[in-house]
């Protein structure tokens, strides 16, 4: 794991994979087991729904993260990570901000917005980070600012998906961009994790396959539901953000909505959910296509001592093919 990646991602991850920051999904235990397992945990800082409250999670992560560290210093426990929309509709930005002043995670994503001066801000403390863009027009403005990686948001990612193509979007974004490549998107298991690489990603981004975790804040509905469905239980819509975004099928119709029947956020008529008890954030459920990969739930360590195995299957298996093809 090595080339552009620095030492602290490239010396102390076991997989090159980030557990993507999910929406009322990510939580700090999720964050915590994450990197103890050797993969980079991320989360939302709006999930936590005060600014009192981000700051417990943000300092009993860096302080558990600091002492697992000290207990086992032979262990690869990876970087962790936050996610901040720099969109001006975020209204605790600036304390956000400060926040991340005061504890610097290793690692800022940014989401919705330029990301200037997060760049600068980070980059005085050592920091990295990490833009996500969907399109190679936002692709183009992230890099221009200074970020340190780009993640590639494809077609049939969980939540704000894109509908680009991994291979094209890929292969354009490396016409100008030499930094770190983080791709999104349908990444399931380990053999998913070994073809981003293949095709040029430093580090796959999986979402999905963390929600169906013990250390999740997702509902075990919610969880039970991502177990029995499959891809062809997502509908992509703009109707409850004004973004597109992959949700379950199941969960809307079980809020009194008909599928049939979305329109865009500002004219649906949600009186139907709403007289349910439902509410669109919290009810309303987002997957990606590789949803059919969740067959159960799991601790974290579980996951990713299972991706790992997969991976190093998946890159086992092709070494007697090129040794063959090297002895033509």
């Amino acid at each position: 794991m090595a080339g552009r990646l620095p030492a602290m991602i490239a010396d102390q991850t076991e997989l090159p994979v980030i557990a993507a920051p999910m929406f009322l999904v990510s939580s700090p235990e999720l964050v915590i087991e994450g990197c103890k397992a050797g993969v980079i945990g991320s989360f939302p800082l709006l999930n936590a729904r005060t600014s009192e409250q981000l700051e417990e999670w943000m300092k009993r992560i860096s302080e558990d993260l600091a002492a697992a560290r000290d207990r086992h210093p032979d262990q690869r426990i990876a970087p962790w990570a936050v996610n901040l929309i720099v969109h001006r509709t975020n209204q605790r930005y600036d304390a956000d901000v400060e926040l991340i002043k005061k504890y610097r995670p290793p690692i800022v994503i940014t989401s919705l917005g330029k990301p200037n001066r997060v760049v600068e801000i980070v980059h005085q403390y050592g920091g990295l980070v990490f833009s996500d863009v969907s399109n190679l027009s936002h692709a183009k403005k992230a890099a221009a600012t200074g970020v340190d990686g780009l993640i590639l948001v494809c077609n049939g990612a969980g939540g704000h998906a894109g509908t680009l193509n991994p291979f094209a979007f890929m292969g354009a974004v490396k016409e100008f961009w030499n930094g770190i490549t983080i791709l999104a998107g349908c990444i399931s298991d380990g053999e998913d994790i070994l073809a981003a690489r293949a095709m040029g990603a430093d580090l796959a981004y999986m979402g999905t396959r963390f929600i169906a975790t013990s250390e999740s804040m997702a509902s075990e509905d919610y969880q039970d539901m991502l177990t029995t469905s499959s891809m062809d239980d997502l509908i992509y819509t703009d109707a409850f953000s004004g973004v597109h975004a992959n949700y379950l099928l199941p969960s809307i119709q079980r809020a009194g909505l008909d599928p049939d029947q979305l329109q865009k956020k500002e004219t649906i008529d949600f009186s139907k959910m709403e007289a349910s008890g439902a509410k669109a954030w919290k009810d309303i459920w987002s997957a990606g296509q590789g949803v059919n990969r969740v067959k159960r739930k799991m601790p974290v360590s579980d996951l990713v001592r299972e991706l790992r195995d997969e991976y190093e299957q998946a890159l086992a298996s092709l070494v007697p093919k090129n040794t063959a093809m090297k002895s033509r």
